[in-house]
């Protein structure tokens, strides 16, 4: 279908989703090849995939692919993992090679092979079926594989979840710390349970390193619950948490003021929590949340989370790297502007931006911010990076991404519009804004006016005397629905917007700017 695919292209796709057999690509290397023939192999195999990426792109089709199951039989027992040449090590390196491959192209990788050295070999493949029809999956194992490409999808489209949320009592320790007191809590090593324990502290703590936030909802005195963080066992501090939920009131009520205080989706939320009646309580009345159910030995924790797919990504930017130290200091931000004096506090900042063009170093964070972003978003229109790419590369259009930094720390890039030329425009006239995003993190800050002079700016200097804009409505951008008549556009009918540079005048701010690297 790719090599010759006229009815592909006519079909369109979304997604290519590439599902082979290890034994097409290496069933010819012959088990006694030295080491340097087996790599010529398996680079030859990569760079044939590579190929098939690059013609699923050219369909615009965000690319998949299945890394590859280990089908064949022993031949030599442990020895096969040192024999260059086996089927075992072939398919090993070719999976190791493929991974490196497919994150250098922005391509997904459905890692099938890991799944299934999870579950055994025999919950993903049934031999019989493979021989009648060449089905590699067992039809048993599909509803899985289903999800499991699903969760990719999603992820792709910025459905990932972004805040995991914790009980405190018997979620994190052991014992509850108002009855048991500091010594009395059950956390760390020596124990089999405390060591439990432990283990989803540290899987919470890795999250936070790739970006999800973390939070803390707990029915619990505040001040007694904060001493806990001080046990010289404990792996999370205090410090670790952008929201701290600690009273008396109901979950469900606390979680929507997680989700405010953090200026986030309850869809964006999973929440933890060993007690089955508080886990219901949340599920009746935030169905929007996820609620994993959690089995009575804290042993399971870590598995039940990681394995649920609730975190799925698809790329891993230097602003996840950064996301817990940029909630941090949202948090000092949120002190300051607690004066109510909105221009001192902006001018307080210090902020500066930086903004550019869309190129190869920004792609991936370029991508995922159009993807994940629903409430300042103007068109709500989803890209992969190759349609992203093929923007960035075409001379007619525009784009550009705005980073912001401020005298806590650099927000990273936060805003992103792509502009292509305006129906029925060739050359210069008009452009038009088909994507406009902005992280909720940086709301109020005056970035739009100032995204918007730096736009003005740059389309006068291509000679361009007009912008013009949609807003399409959904269920969460209603934040932004005065966006383009506040921005001084001129209504153009039915959610079209239209701004003439030669009228438009530079709109005061307290950002500065610093030219782009």
């Amino acid at each position: 279908e790719l090599l010759d695919p006229g009815g592909l292209a006519a079909f369109r796709p979304d997604a290519v989703l590439l599902a082979l057999a290890a034994r097409d690509f290496l069933g010819a290397v012959p088990l006694a090849a030295p080491a340097e023939a087996a790599d010529a192999a398996v680079a030859a195999a990569v760079a044939d995939l590579r190929a098939l990426w690059a013609r699923a792109r050219g369909l615009g089709a965000l690319v998949i692919q299945q890394t590859f199951l280990d089908l064949e039989p022993p031949l030599f027992g442990g020895l096969d993992a040192a024999v260059p040449g086996a089927p075992a090590r072939l398919v090993q390196r070719l999976n190791a090679a493929l991974a490196e491959a497919a994150a250098a192209e922005g391509v997904l990788l459905l890692d099938l092979a890991r799944v299934a050295s999870r579950d055994g070999l025999d919950a993903w493949h049934d031999p019989v079926r493979w021989l009648q029809a060449k089905m590699e999956i067992a039809p048993q194992a599909g509803p899985m594989y289903g999800e499991l490409v699903a969760r990719l999808l999603a992820a792709a489209r910025g459905k990932s979840r972004k805040c995991l949320v914790l009980d405190l009592d018997n979620t994190l320790w052991g014992g509850v710390i108002g009855d048991d007191g500091l010594a009395g809590i059950v956390i760390g090593q020596g124990s089999g349970v405390g060591e439990a324990y432990l283990a989803l502290q540290a899987y919470a703590k890795r999250l936070s390193e790739r970006g999800i936030v973390l939070a803390v909802c707990s029915k619990n005195d505040p001040r007694i619950a904060e001493v806990a963080f001080d046990h010289p066992e404990m792996l999370l501090k205090r410090t670790d948490f952008a929201a701290f939920v600690a009273n008396w009131t109901d979950k469900a009520t606390n979680l929507r003021a997680i989700a405010r205080a953090l200026n986030i989706g309850l869809d964006s939320l999973v929440f933890v929590d060993d007690n089955p009646v508080e886990r219901e309580q949340v599920r009746a009345a935030l169905p929007e949340v996820a609620v994993p159910e959690l089995p009575p030995d804290p042993a399971h924790y870590v598995r039940i989370l990681a394995e649920a797919g609730y975190f799925e990504a698809v790329a891993f930017t230097a602003e996840d790297r950064d996301r817990a130290g940029q909630y941090a200091a949202n948090l000092e931000r949120e002190s300051l502007a607690a004066s109510g004096d909105m221009d001192a506090f902006l001018g307080a900042l210090g902020m500066t931006v930086e903004a550019g063009p869309v190129t190869a170093l920004n792609l991936a964070r370029v991508t995922q911010l159009l993807n994940k972003t629903n409430q300042f978003n103007t068109t709500t229109i989803r890209r992969t990076e190759a349609e992203v790419a093929a923007l960035a590369a075409d001379p007619a259009g525009l784009t550009l991404q705005f980073r912001l930094v401020d005298k806590f720390g650099d927000n990273g890039i936060v805003s992103v519009m792509l502009l292509e030329p305006a129906r029925g425009e060739t050359g210069s006239g008009a452009l038009e804004i088909v994507n406009w995003v902005m992280s909720c993190r940086v709301f109020g800050r005056q970035l739009e006016e100032e995204a918007l002079n730096i736009l003005a700016e740059t389309a006068r200097a291509r000679g361009i005397s007009e912008i013009r804009a949609a807003f399409v409505p959904t269920e969460k951008n209603g934040v932004i629905a005065d966006l383009f008549p506040r921005l001084g556009f001129a209504p153009g009918g039915e959610g079209r917007w239209t701004l003439s540079l030669a009228a438009h005048a530079r709109r005061a701010t307290r950002i500065s700017r610093k030219e782009a690297a």
